[in-house]
């Protein structure tokens, strides 16, 4: 099953980025690898609680998510080696871009007063992280059921070589960059 979003990169977005850029061989396009979506949170929050927060996590992304733990401990957040720090899931594939898709035609819409991502999040190798404030703008999670509002950090792993072609890439795909003025 292909999505529309991976349609879209494959009809629209591949042959617009070979024009623009000159690239000679379709196997030069910048795509995306993988995206990561992380919840961190604090060490004093009780097992039902971090429960509830995977669930939601892996009702968003449809997988599982892995837990992290600390990996050393600091004595002045009351933290200890191998406590539950957050978790995360990789997407690939299939889900990959079922997710980007309800998260650009879906989620960010449903943020109050939107005005577009920021444009200056690249990381420099050409990779894309976004910040969430709360999880509610999913619509598979139902906002009277939130336990506690939890934001999140979802990275879009790409293979473009500079942070122009992810840009360029994500605007194909229907990434709403905010303008300059509007910032």
């Amino acid at each position: 099953m292909t999505t529309t979003l991976k349609t879209k990169y494959e009809e629209k977005a591949v042959a617009a980025l070979r024009e623009a850029r000159g690239y000679k061989n379709p196997m030069e396009v910048p795509r995306l690898v993988k995206v990561v979506v992380n919840i961190g949170v604090d060490t004093t929050v009780e097992k039902d609680l971090f429960k509830a927060l995977q669930d939601e996590l892996a009702r968003i992304t449809g997988q599982r998510p892995v837990v992290t733990l600390a990996r050393k401990s600091i004595s002045n957040f009351k933290l200890r080696a191998g406590m539950p720090v957050g978790a995360k899931v990789t997407l690939r594939g299939a889900r990959m871009f079922e997710f980007l898709d309800r998260l650009i035609n879906v989620a960010l819409p449903r943020i109050r007063d939107f005005r577009g991502v920021s444009p200056s999040a690249f990381d420099g190798r050409g990779n894309y992280t976004l910040g969430l404030r709360e999880q509610s703008i999913f619509p598979e999670i139902n906002p009277d059921q939130i336990k506690k509002v939890q934001g999140m950090d979802i990275s879009i792993i790409t293979t473009a070589e500079t942070d122009d072609e992810c840009r360029e890439l994500l605007k194909h795909l229907g990434m709403p960059f905010a303008t300059a003025d509007a910032t």
